[in-house]
This record gives structure tokens, sequence and C-alpha cells, in this order.
């Protein structure tokens, strides 16, 4: 069974509701151990002086803030320990908000809300399932704050019919304004309206259902085989990597082959749609659309908000 991470209460205007915090995710990258090459012998990381070369004790370590051209402020323990938040009893809840305002650029990290095994009763059990019910019928996720392992968390609380869901999320000034950083975007172009109408019957044609089972980290399963292949000794071939695909040339013809592909090949089928696509974009305007630049794009602000990409984290 999983062990909390966190217990104590969930907290909003009078009400306390006992709940214990469960990590939401198990990460399945595989990690590897370094050995000097040709030998079977690990090779150790060591905290050394870099001018002296010789090895520090860890309690003999000071933190350093870096202020830039070789100047630091140094920091010890007990004086960074003097700011800490302190331990957190109470997740706070301040405000009730859609799901859907909450971009999804700024989650970092997902966790469950539970009753405690310990100390909460039926009464905390009640109190737990009858504030998922009404956040549920309300439509509503709760912003709230809490301290975890001598950090400060924002966080949204959103409802599943099986659990309470605490999303850790980034602050806004964590949160980059990609207008400001890539010098790329905004974009402005030109398409027609036929490379439009195709590229919107691109996307019904892919459209289906959330099934996360579906997909697979095929990179970690070739890695498992090799490892595998490995251990028992077998001879393992190199697979070359594969090349690298070519620079669109004529986007209305790729838009049209990716078609055929996603249907099942040139069928008539295919090729009656690609003719609606013709024959309505020859009923539309002549003029290309222009993809216009958002007002006020420069203005230092966080990105827009998601409604469609947001809406894969509403509760089930």
């Amino acid at each position: 069974m999983a062990r909390a991470v966190w217990t104590g209460s969930l907290s909003f205007g009078l009400v306390n509701v006992p709940v214990a915090l469960f990590t939401a995710t198990d990460e399945k990258s595989i990690h590897f151990n370094q050995f000097q090459s040709g030998t079977s012998e690990r090779v150790r990381n060591k905290r050394v002086n870099e001018r002296t070369g010789e090895e520090v004790a860890y309690q003999d370590i000071v933190k350093g803030y870096d202020l830039g051209g070789g100047e630091y402020v140094l920091l010890s323990p007990d004086e960074i320990a003097s700011v800490a938040p302190g331990r957190s009893k109470t997740i706070d809840v301040s405000a009730f908000v859609d799901l859907a305002e909450i971009d999804p650029v700024y989650f970092d990290r997902t966790y469950y809300l539970a009753p405690p095994a310990k100390g909460g009763g039926k009464g905390a059990e009640r109190a737990y399932a009858l504030l998922r019910e009404a956040m549920l019928q309300a439509n509503k996720v709760a912003l709230a704050t809490f301290v975890l392992r001598e950090k400060q968390y924002l966080v949204a609380i959103r409802p599943r019919s099986d659990a309470l869901v605490v999303e850790t999320l980034l602050y806004a000034d964590e949160v980059r304004n990609p207008a400001e950083e890539i010098d790329t975007l905004p974009v402005e172009a030109d398409w027609s309206p036929q490379e439009l109408e195709m590229a919107t019957m691109l996307i019904d044609s892919m459209s289906t259902e959330w099934e996360p089972e579906q997909f697979h980290d095929t990179y970690r399963e070739r890695l498992e085989d090799l490892i595998e292949q490995k251990r028992s000794g077998a001879v393992v071939a190199l697979e070359p990597q594969a090349p690298e695909g070519a620079p669109v040339v004529d986007l209305l013809q790729a838009l049209e082959a990716s078609l055929r592909a996603t249907r099942g090949g040139s069928d008539g089928a295919d090729a009656g749609g690609a003719d609606r696509a013709k024959k309505s974009a020859k009923k539309s305007s002549a003029a290309p659309t222009r993809a216009k630049k958002a007002p006020g794009s420069t203005k230092k602000a966080p990105p827009a908000k998601g409604t469609a990409a947001a809406s894969r984290r509403k509760a089930s």
C-alpha cells in the first residue's frame, strides 16, 4: 500500500477535513550507475575544494548565492533554516475557481488526497466524501497553500469520482512568457482557405478518445530489451539512427498526403474529401488569411489561459 508523504487537514472556512497526501505518479525512467570503461569498478562523485582538490566533509559545506562576477552571498544551514516556513499541518483553501481558467503550463506535480488511515474515523470519511461531491456538483477546483518538505506550495485541488487530486502549481514568475522569450513568436503567416480546410479535415480524421493505456514509452521498452540482451550474453546489433524528416515544401500536398495516410490510402473517400475541400475553397474568398499578432503580445504577462488543453485534466 502507498505511504502518506504528509498528513494534516484540509481547511476551508471553519471546516477542517483530516487528510493524508500520497504521491500520484510512479516515475519509470531507467537509471544507471557509472563505471570506468573496461572494468567493473564504480565511479563515485565527491565534494572537493576546486582550488586544493581535497574532499570536503558534508558538515563543512555552506551554500552560496551567485551575485554574478564571481561574487557570492554565503549562507549557513542555520541561517537558511531561520527563514524556512516550517512544517504545515493544514492545507488552507483560499478560493474556488473553474479548472479551465488554469493554463496547464502552471501544473507541476500530482498527488492524491485521501482520508488518513489513523485518527480520522467515519467522521473524516464523511466530510471528505461530502467535500468531493460538492466540488463535483459545482465543477470547481480549490486553490490553497501548504508546506511540504520545507517548501511552500500553491496547489489546485480538483475532484474526481474516486479521490481529490492535488496539483502543485508554479508561481506566475516561474512561467516564462513565450512571446518575450522566443524571438520567432508570435507567428505571422499566410494560408489559403483550402489549406485550412485540409488541416481541419486531417485533425478530424485523427481525433479519438483519450486512452492513456494506448501509449507506451517505446524508448524505455527498447532499453529494457537491450539490457536483457546484454545480460543473457547475446550479440547486440546496433540499429542505424532514423533519418530526420524532410522540410515541408508544398504544405497543401503534404496535408493531402497525410489525410490519405490516416484514412488507409488513396481510396475514393480520400479523393472525395480532397475534392470537397477544393470546391469549398473556390467558394471562399481568394484572398489568403493572415494570422494576426495578438494584441498586447509585447506586454509582460502570464501565458494565455488555455481551455482546450486544460480539459484533459478536468474531473472524471
